[in-house]
């Protein structure tokens, strides 16, 4: 059983790069399914969800070959009734845009159930509602997703019931390829779903609107492949502008877009933390000694605060003095992690959807999990920021989302190691 090892009370000093973005990067690969073609993928991340699409990819029909920076696919030929295994799509949320990427091409779909983080319930339903709305019958049955357009897709007008970032791609790639036009209402705006529109029409779509509320989709059945570049990981650069805070140093986070990453540039600024913004990169300067500001955030869809770094921020405020709030506004049970902090000694209290931090309490370190992929992170803050040493299990979790974590924080002098203990 692999695990990390960290011993805190170590400032940070030096360049950390950021990789390609795995939830731009996962749509982008099931989309290739949707278009058919041959693509080569630059930035993909090498982080356990990435591998594990390329293996269903894989599994469907498509070579995929690593060359360096670059990723080759080749979708021209797929099974379309290969059906891919229950323990691989329950590894990932992500699994279920294999589902509009097949109705798009074949007019039909059977996938398994997908998996994931905890979050408390995460119904799929607003995903059946946008491919029912273009003609196609959704259901589920016995663990699997069943869509089927008998008479083929067609361009309607999709209205969602709440900003769900996952239904906002799915209908985009059920439509992208229907008759006529679709118009997508109430639409998340996040930076990802942008780069999939941006794909997408790399491959010959005609796709407006991505990063407002409002997108436009005309039906284009004529598709090719492409060369693409992901765009950076926000939520990976998010993550260590905050564990730098909480160590404290010198950090440049290298290869970002600065736009991306604005709300949470805005807190750490609000607790006192030195931001220096360039065009392709931030730099965080906090003195070790220098103390942090309490503050209130709660976690939105985007362009807002995003649920994604909430657990991170949380882990940082506890080394702020005074009572900070962190609010999830977004998923129903989000605070798991909360219990691996409180075993560090942070004090925290969770009432409904708000972490009420009382800050300042000393942390020490001790034998912790990663509860999900983002809870993991945040007991890798915390521990950087704690006394004595941490060691962190379930560390897959991490590794989920996160593309050579313990390489990266070591390069810049957190003393992090990952270790392989007997089981």
């Amino acid at each position: 059983m692999d695990k990390i090892v960290i011993c805190g009370k170590k400032p940070l000093y030096g360049t950390i790069d950021v990789s390609g973005m795995k939830n731009a990067a996962l749509p982008i690969l099931f989309a290739t399914v949707l278009v058919g073609g041959k693509f080569v993928l630059e930035n993909l991340p090498d982080v356990n969800d990435i591998n594990l699409t390329l293996k269903i990819l894989t599994l469907l029909g498509a070579p995929c070959v690593r060359r360096g920076s670059a990723t080759e696919i080749d979708t021209t030929h797929l099974d379309e009734n290969a059906e891919i295994p229950l323990s691989l799509v329950k590894k990932m949320r992500a699994s279920y845009y294999l589902v509009g990427a097949k109705l798009g091409r074949y007019g039909k779909a059977h996938v398994g159930y997908p998996g994931g983080c905890d979050f408390g319930t995460r119904p799929i339903d607003q995903h059946l509602k946008s491919f029912r709305t273009l003609g196609a019958s959704a259901e589920v049955n016995g663990g699997y997703i069943d869509a089927e357009a008998k008479d083929g897709l067609y361009g309607s007008h999709i209205f969602f019931d709440m900003v769900s970032v996952g239904a906002t791609i799915n209908a985009i790639l059920a439509a992208t390829r229907a008759e006529g036009m679709t118009i997508i209402e109430s639409a998340a705006r996040e930076p990802h779903i942008v780069d999939l529109a941006n794909f997408l029409n790399t491959c010959g779509a005609h796709i407006t609107g991505a990063g407002t509320d409002t997108i436009k989709i005309r039906g284009e059945k004529n598709l090719h492949g492409c060369s693409y570049d992901i765009i950076p990981d926000m939520i990976e650069a998010g993550t260590y502008m905050t564990a730098a805070a909480a160590a404290g140093g010198r950090v440049v986070v290298r290869g970002v877009i600065p736009k991306h990453i604005e709300s949470v540039t805005a807190k750490l600024l609000e607790m006192g933390v030195t931001v220096n913004v360039a065009d392709d990169s931030v730099e965080i300067v906090r003195e070790p000694d220098k103390e942090l500001t309490r503050i209130m955030v709660k976690a939105v869809p985007y362009p807002g605060f995003p649920t994604d770094m909430q657990p991170q921020i949380c882990a940082l405020v506890c080394g702020a003095k005074g009572t900070s709030y962190v609010s999830e506004g977004v998923w129903d049970n989000r605070f798991r992690y909360v219990e691996e902090l409180v075993r560090m000694g942070a004090h925290i209290l969770v009432e409904g959807k708000t972490a009420i931090v009382e800050g300042g309490a000393p942390m020490k370190g001790t034998q912790v999990s990663a509860v999900d992929l983002r809870g993991g992170a945040a007991v890798v803050i915390a521990a950087l920021a704690a006394e004595g040493i941490t060691v962190i299990d379930n560390i897959e979790l991490i590794e989920r989302g996160y593309d050579d974590l313990v390489g990266k924080l070591a390069g810049v002098g957190a003393d992090i190691r990952r270790v392989s203990f007997p089981d």
